[in-house]
């Protein structure tokens, strides 16, 4: 591994030790017990362990099968569920949720039954940061979250 210093930075601050420097943080699947046929299917993982923090892959409404839920208010609350299960598998909960990226099919006509649902998981501040998207296609879905959480000592 070749460190560079940052030449703004002071190297007494910025400078990882010897032994920080040669410690590699190895990447871990992670997979909800009752994992959907989507992770197989397409080749992905659930969420990825990287030292203290869990980058979970897009989570969608759908069934066991890997289908969609077709009312899309059930298909948020499925893709929080199926979210809510990941995190459980790396030890983790909304709490620990720090930045969410949400992909919308149309924005504009989904956003109150979407906030409706966010209102129940996150109901009081601190609030995660929150990005949202509007996207033309979700392969067959209309709602998408992925989220980057730091995972409890």
């Amino acid at each position: 591994m070749r460190i560079v210093q940052c030449p703004h930075c002071d190297p007494q601050l910025c400078s990882p030790s010897n032994e920080e420097s040669s410690i590699m943080i190895k990447r871990e699947s992670i997979f909800p017990a009752n994992r959907h046929a989507l992770y197989e299917e397409h080749g992905y993982s659930a969420a990825i362990r990287s030292g203290d923090l869990l980058f979970v892959s897009g989570q969608v409404g759908s069934h066991a099968d890997g289908s969609p839920e077709p009312d899309f208010e059930r298909q948020v609350e499925l893709a929080f569920n199926n979210l809510q299960a990941t995190l459980a598998a790396a030890g983790c909960g909304f709490d620990d949720i720090v930045d969410v990226t949400t992909f919308h099919t149309d924005p504009q006509n989904q956003f109150g039954s979407i906030m409706k649902v966010k209102q129940k998981i996150f109901g009081a501040p601190p609030y995660p940061n929150w990005t949202a998207v509007g996207v033309t296609w979700l392969s067959g879905f209309d709602f998408e979250i992925k989220v980057i959480a730091r995972i409890p000592a």
